[in-house]
This record gives structure tokens, sequence and C-alpha cells, in this order.
């Protein structure tokens, strides 16, 4: 467990304590297989449609959690995906992509958990926020450009909106930003450690998923 009795800001301390989550996400046999190339686009599209699931669940409550005074400051319309998102589902799995779309079960219980902390426990729902969205912004960049040459797709285009932020002109201002929130949520005591959990739980369930995408597409080979 880590020792929450210190001064140092949220922002680090969320980092810290998912650390070793945070690296079993990165390094997952099925996203290695995927950005190397060793997995076609297909698998990318299957990919794409469970973060669907994913997004629907963070973005349908944003309007409510937009004058939460917990979530407001991180609710902001330019980081929105799903649009992105069913934009790429629909180049990739063309015009009948909706009917294709089926969660594994672990997208299911990452969803569900998503809808329980947003209607529930809005602290819980910004951790969520931050696993997803930061990462986007950052290593979700490093997919994108990967994707476009593995499978020849639009620069930032057709297939890859998902990763492209049109509305925010400087990332890492808005990060540094957005880590300033993280530091500022008012919370103290043990709910700390109750967020800095969920933080972890939410890097866990993304790993599941990657899991159980792998253990899918080794099936089919």
């Amino acid at each position: 467990m880590l020792d929450t009795d210190t001064a140092a800001p949220f922002s680090t301390l969320i980092r810290s304590a998912t650390e070793q989550q945070h690296a079993e996400a990165e390094h997952s046999t099925f996203m290695r297989d995927l950005l190397t190339g060793e997995l076609g686009v297909e698998a990318f599209y299957r990919y794409t449609s469970q973060l669907w699931f994913v997004y629907e669940a963070l973005e349908k409550h944003s309007a409510a959690l937009a004058s939460d005074s917990v979530a407001g400051p991180f609710v902001q319309p330019g980081l929105a995906r799903l649009a992105a998102l069913e934009a790429d589902l629909a180049y990739l799995g063309g015009a009948n992509w909706r009917d294709e779309l089926t969660p594994l079960p672990s997208t299911a219980a990452y969803a569900a958990r998503i809808e329980e902390c947003a209607t529930e426990w809005s602290a819980g729902y910004v951790v969520h926020h931050y696993t997803r969205y930061l990462g986007d912004l950052s290593g979700g960049q490093v997919i994108r450009g990967t994707a476009e040459k593995l499978w020849n797709l639009p620069k930032k285009g057709d297939g890859v909106r998902f990763y492209v932020f049109d509305d925010i002109s400087n990332p890492a201002a808005f990060k540094r930003e957005y880590r300033e929130n993280l530091d500022g949520l008012p919370i103290e005591g043990a709910d700390v450690e109750r967020v800095l959990d969920e933080a972890r739980l939410a890097f866990t369930m993304n790993t599941d998923v990657f899991r159980e995408l792998g253990a899918e597409f080794s099936a089919r080979n």
C-alpha cells in the first residue's frame, strides 16, 4: 500500500500508485503484437470497437457531471471521443459496424464500473477519466502513428480520428492544467487511498480487455 501521509501532489501520488498496473497495460501481449504488425487491421478494428463501450460509459454522463464540484473541472468538450470513435468504426468496419458491435466480458465489466462511479462516486469517475484521456493524449499518439504506417490509414484521418484532438491546440499545456486539477481534488484521509485503489483498478480493467483480446486473436491463428 502506498504511504499517503505525504505532502506530494495528488497527481504524483496517482502516478506512483499505478506504476505497476500502467506498465502491465503498456506491455500487454496483445498491444505488443498489434503494434509490431503481428496482428492485422482486423485486430485494430476489434480493439477500437471495445473502446466504444468504454467511452460511451464515460461520456453519457458528461452533461450531468459538468456541474459536479469534483468531476466538473475535468469534463471538457474538447476531450469527447465518441463521435470520432464512431467515424473510425464506420471506416474500418463499413456501414454495418453497429451490427458487429459486441463487448467482451472484460469490456462490459469495465464500462459498468465507469457507469457506477459516474452515478454514485464522482471522485472514482475522475480517475477513470484520467487513465483514459491522458493516456489518449500521450501514449495514444504512438498507437495512431503506428496504425497509420502499418495499415496505410490516412494521417490523422479516418481510422485514427479517435487519437486526434483538434480542439486541444497545446497538449502539453492541457495535460499540465489537468494535473493541476488533480492536485486540487477535494479529497483527504481514507478517501485518498480509496481513489488510488480505483485508479489501480482502472488500469487493471484495461489490461483485462487486452488479455481477452489477445486470447481471442490467438484462438483465431
